[in-house]
C-alpha cells in the first residue's frame, strides 16, 4: 500500500510537460526493467553450461549486480524519480534565467538534484517508514540506497563537461585495455567500479530508449521533446528556434552520444542480446532519420501550428461569446419593464 501511495505521489511532482512528464518517467523505469532482467537472467549469454551458472561466478561476471537486490531496486527507484518536477525546459535555461532553482543548485545538475531533493523528502516522510524498513534494514543501507540513487539520477545529466569527464576516466579506467595503473587496487574495488559504469550506462539508456527502439516509438517521443523545445522557444525562454537545427542535431545525437552509447552497453558485456537490439534499432533509426528528417521536422512544425490556431481560434471565440453575454447583460439592466 505504501509503495502504491508513494509512486502516486511521485506521479504527482511531475508537470505536464510534453515530454518530461510520468509518461516518460514509466517509460524510463521499464527499459530499466528490461535492461536489468537480461542481467538477471544470463542464460542466453553464458550458455548451456551450468558450471558457468554458479553464484560465485554470476557474481563476478555482473560485476556483484546480480546478488545486490538493493542496488537492483535502486535503479529501478532512480528511474522513477529521475525527471521530477521538471520545468519542461533544459539547465542551461535555468541557469541563464537565473531561476530560485539554479541559484539553490549553484548552476551545477539543477533538474537533476531538485528531483533527488523532492523524491528523497518525499520518502523520508513517516508515512513511508514501513516501505523504507522493506528496503533498508539499517542506517548504514540507508545511507547506500541514497549513493546509489544520487548516482543514478546524475547520470542522467549529460550535458555537464565535468561529470561526463569523469564517466569517461571511469571507463578507461575499467575497460580500457590502453590504460594501465600502477596501483594495485583490490578485486573488490574493481568491481564495483564497473558495477558503477553498468548502472550509469544502464540508466542512460533507459532515459533515451526511444532512440533504440522501433522507429514510431522514436518518432512519437521525438515529436514530444520537440514539441516541449518549441514551446520554450515561442515563450521566449529558448534563444533559438528548435525547427533551424533539429535535423542536423539529431545526427549529431546519435552520431556522438547515442551510438557510442549503444556500443558501450555491449562493451560493459553483461546485457546479453539487449545491447545488439538496442544498437541496431539506433543504426536504423540514424539511417530513417537522415532520409526522412528533414520532412519529418516541416510535418512537425505545421503540425504545432495548425493546433495552437484551433487554440487561439477557441480562445478567442470564447472571448467573443463572454463579451456577447456581457452586453446582453447590460442591455437587460436597462431596458424598462414590461408593464402589460
Amino acid at each position: 500500500i505504501q509503495l502504491r501511495s508513494f509512486i502516486a505521489s511521485v506521479a504527482a511532482m511531475y508537470n505536464d510537460n510534453p515530454f518530461h512528464n510520468f509518461e516518460h518517467a514509466s517509460h524510463v523505469t521499464m527499459s530499466v526493467t528490461k535492461l536489468l532482467s537480461r542481467i538477471l537472467s544470463p542464460d542466453s549469454w553464458l550458455g548451456e553450461d551450468e558450471r558457468n551458472k554458479t553464484p560465485q561466478n554470476l557474481h563476478n561476471i555482473t560485476y556483484g549486480i546480480t546478488s545486490d537486490p538493493m542496488t537492483q531496486f535502486a535503479c529501478v527507484f532512480s528511474a522513477l524519480i529521475h525527471d521530477a518536477d521538471h520545468t519542461g525546459v533544459p539547465n542551461t535555461t535555468l541557469v541563464k534565467e537565473n531561476s530560485a532553482l539554479a541559484q539553490v543548485y549553484k548552476g551545477k545538475s539543477v533538474a537533476e538534484q531538485n528531483s533527488v531533493d523532492l523524491s528523497w523528502s518525499l520518502f523520508m516522510d513517516d508515512a513511508y517508514a514501513k516501505l523504507r524498513s522493506a528496503i533498508c534494514a539499517n542506517d548504514q543501507e540507508l545511507i547506500r540506497f541514497r549513493q546509489l540513487v544520487v548516482s543514478s539520477v546524475m547520470a542522467t545529466d549529460i550535458m555537464d563537461k565535468d561529470l561526463k569527464k569523469l564517466r569517461n576516466e571511469r571507463w578507461d579506467k575499467a575497460f580500457s585495455p590502453k590504460v594501465e595503473s600502477a596501483v594495485v587496487e583490490s578485486p573488490a574495488n574493481v568491481l564495483n567500479r564497473k558495477a558503477t559504469i553498468v548502472i550509469e550506462h544502464l540508466i542512460q539508456a533507459s532515459d533515451v530508449a526511444h532512440t533504440m527502439q522501433h522507429w514510431h516509438v522514436f518518432r512519437s517521443w521525438n515529436e514530444k521533446l520537440f514539441r516541449e523545445l518549441y514551446v520554450a522557444y515561442k515563450a521566449g525562454r529558448a534563444d533559438k528556434d528548435p525547427s533551424e537545427f533539429w535535423y542536423q542535431g539529431e545526427i549529431g545525437f546519435f552520431d556522438f552520444y547515442i551510438l557510442p552509447l549503444a556500443k558501450k552497453l555491449k562493451d560493459c558485456g553483461v546485457f546479453g542480446v539487449s545491447s545488439d537490439e538496442y544498437l541496431n534499432y539506433a543504426e536504423k533509426n540514424r539511417r530513417e532519420w537522415e532520409a526522412k528528417g528533414r520532412e519529418v521536422v516541416e510535418s512537425m512544425v505545421q503540425k504545432i501550428e495548425q493546433e495552437d490556431a484551433v487554440v487561439a481560434e477557441a480562445q478567442s471565440g470564447g472571448k467573443r461569446s463572454e463579451g456577447g453575454l456581457a452586453t446582453m447583460r447590460e442591455e437587460a439592466s436597462t431596458d424598462e419593464p414590461n408593464t402589460e
